[in-house]
């Protein structure tokens, strides 16, 4: 079974930095995109950004210029840069992957267990 471990997250002031790793692990045959989505107190969960294994990219209009994500391949981890953080950017955040596990199965949606980014002074 695949795993998502996300790590980074935790309390920041506002203006400040934080980077957010996610990785995964298991037996799988290959990840085609990972992502990370953020739930807002009393919020619908929102998408933050979004990178596939060839690299292209998506980030949500609210994080753009201030997030980056990226990966690492080789290293089945995903990275999400977030820099100028504001108050409104606090969130569970949600490690997300669309990941084969075999060549001759549909990819499936895999989601870690959520890390805690907390902005305030």
């Amino acid at each position: 079974q695949v795993q998502l471990v996300e790590s980074g997250g935790g309390l920041v002031q506002p203006g400040g930095s934080l980077r957010l790793s996610c990785a995964a692990s298991g037996r799988f045959f290959s990840i085609y995109a990972m992502g990370w989505y953020r739930q807002i107190p009393g919020k619908q969960r929102e998408l933050v950004a979004r990178i596939t294994s060839g690299g292209s990219t998506n980030h949500a209009d609210p994080v753009k210029g201030r997030f980056t994500i990226s990966r690492d391949n080789a290293k089945n981890t995903v990275y999400l840069q977030m820099n100028s953080l504001k108050p409104e950017d606090t969130a569970v955040y949600y490690c997300h992957a669309d990941i084969a596990t075999s060549p001759w199965e549909r990819r499936q949606n895999y989601w870690g267990q959520g890390t805690q980014v907390t902005v305030s002074s």
